[in-house]
């Protein structure tokens, strides 16, 4: 609609004397109100889609999409300041306090839940919106299933870290339309599986084409394939991955250690189906990890011009290991100072003699941003959702066999043999993806889906963290109460009231 400018009032009242006398200004008005004034266009369509993007920069620029289930976990930990050890020793609350007193809330789980409505609220719009616009039709199609894809993927962010959580699919034209109720898991899902199949059919582009940091085909049958993986839909998950494998699009690199090289990110395309991108410019999308995974007082070139010391890989599981195994090169127990010094593990850093470094997102040349991605769905994740579904679904068979060893084989490790039993390989492949992902934001996930975080994490403990107290309540993480304050129409996790 067309409105008459407040503008045109005030100068009214002025008189003649400013030679305005019969004007009458008129603008466009763009906002959550006027939406009706948006989406008509080729170039609003585009732009709402980068608006439903921008739940991804909400998550990732902390990156609460990795270092809250990283810090949870039996692999990574944080040293502990600025409320970041409330993940760590489970003495987080359902108004998440200590990350409010600390203004941390973008490192927690608060973020994510907003991060993601927030973007879904935007997909719902461009969703409803689009179809009418006036534009190339392919294109259209296309924008349509990357918010599709987008949707779909926030929902199944939500529910795998708060459990049953409200599916939003209409936009709100109204505060009364933004209150939803929780939706049971099999109907989170039925809706994820909906969406994506949508993005499936909507005629994305693929590698090598598809415009980096955009949702690709593969990207849709990837993240199709894991869903299915959490809600232990094998045959889904088999066949999905089985799509991304047999279109050729992607492979994993001969190196892994080339897959995180900052001045290799074109060619690690091949194997990163979808990542969260960033850019070394300013203002442009960046993420704390490369800071908070050097030594501290940016003492390692090597790792990162400014770095903190803030994060570090348990010593357990550095050793667990096969010390033939290339991704432990991905950690290090030693650095070089900017002297030529080599520094000894027992003194880099002071909280622990035991520091192990992450060398997953080192970045030596960037002074305003940070050039490295962080990986969301790589390749060797669809071999290994597919060994586990064939698994799980049809036991320790030759299919199951061949995709697990496809990822061993790269990471220079033996074959894992025939005559395993079922057990023993679900087993061995959940510890694949243990040295595969760490610090990916990905272990914690795991540990939950599968119920052992139970057992796993009581175990975990070093000098800095002897102690932590997990309870089958932190399986998912508290709404946060200022969203419960919010809709009346929710609940709180059970096992948090």
């Amino acid at each position: 609609m067309k409105t008459r400018s407040k503008i045109a009032t005030y100068i009214g009242a002025l008189g003649a004397s400013l030679l305005l006398q019969s004007c009458d200004l008129e603008e466009t008005v763009y906002s959550s109100i006027y939406t009706e004034n948006f989406y008509k266009t080729a170039a609003d369509a585009e732009k709402a889609l980068i608006g439903v993007y921008g739940g991804i920069a909400g998550v990732g620029n902390a990156p609460a999409l990795t270092i809250v289930a990283d810090f949870s976990d039996d692999q990574t930990y944080p040293r502990g300041v600025v409320g970041r050890n409330t993940l760590t020793l489970f003495t987080y609350d359902v108004n998440y306090t200590t990350q409010k007193s600390n203004d941390r809330l973008f490192e927690s789980p608060q973020q994510i839940w907003q991060s993601c409505y927030g973007g879904i609220e935007k997909a719902n719009w461009l969703i409803a919106k689009v179809p009418d616009a006036s534009m190339d039709e392919t294109r259209k199609k296309q924008i349509i299933g990357e918010a599709y894809f987008l949707r779909a993927f926030y929902h199944w962010l939500l529910t795998k870290n708060f459990g049953e959580v409200p599916v939003k699919i209409a936009p709100s034209y109204s505060e009364e339309d933004a209150s939803v109720a929780k939706s049971a898991k099999a109907d989170i899902y039925k809706q994820i599986y909906a969406d994506l199949e949508q993005a499936e059919s909507a005629g994305l582009a693929s590698f090598p084409t598809v415009a980096k940091g955009r949702v690709s085909r593969e990207a849709a049958f990837a993240l199709h394939a894991k869903a299915a993986l959490y809600n232990e839909d094998y045959p889904t998950a088999i066949a999905k991955a089985k799509e991304v494998i047999t279109s050729g699009k992607h492979a994993l690199l001969p190196n892994v250690l080339d897959v995180y090289r900052y001045d290799n990110e074109d060619a690690a395309r091949l194997e990163n189906i979808f990542a969260y991108e960033v850019d070394p410019i300013s203002p442009g999308l960046s993420h704390q990890l490369v800071g908070l995974c050097g030594p501290p007082g940016s003492a390692g070139p090597a790792y990162a011009r400014t770095s903190y010391g803030s994060m570090f890989a348990y010593q357990s599981f550095f050793d667990s290991f096969n010390p033939a195994d290339k991704r432990r090169q991905l950690l290090d127990t030693s650095y070089i100072d900017k002297s030529g010094k080599v520094i000894s593990q027992r003194n880099i850093t002071p909280i622990t003699p035991d520091g192990v470094l992450i060398k997953k997102y080192m970045d030596p040349v960037s002074t305003v941003g940070f050039i490295p991605n962080i990986p969301i769905l790589r390749m060797p994740d669809v071999y290994l959702i597919l060994a586990e579904a064939e698994a799980r679904l049809n036991g320790a068979n030759a299919a199951a066999l061949e995709a697990v060893n496809v990822v061993r084989k790269r990471a220079g490790l033996p074959d894992l043999k025939a005559g395993i039993t079922k057990d023993a390989l679900v087993e061995a492949i959940l510890q694949e993806r243990a040295w595969e992902f760490f610090a990916e934001g990905d272990r914690w996930y795991d540990l939950t889906r599968t119920g052992k975080f139970l057992t796993v994490i009581p175990k975990a403990v070093n000098a800095v963290y002897p102690v932590r107290n997990v309870t089958a309540k932190n399986k998912y993480f508290p709404i946060p109460q200022d969203e419960l304050n919010a809709n009346s129409k929710i609940e709180q996790n059970p096992d948090w009231k």
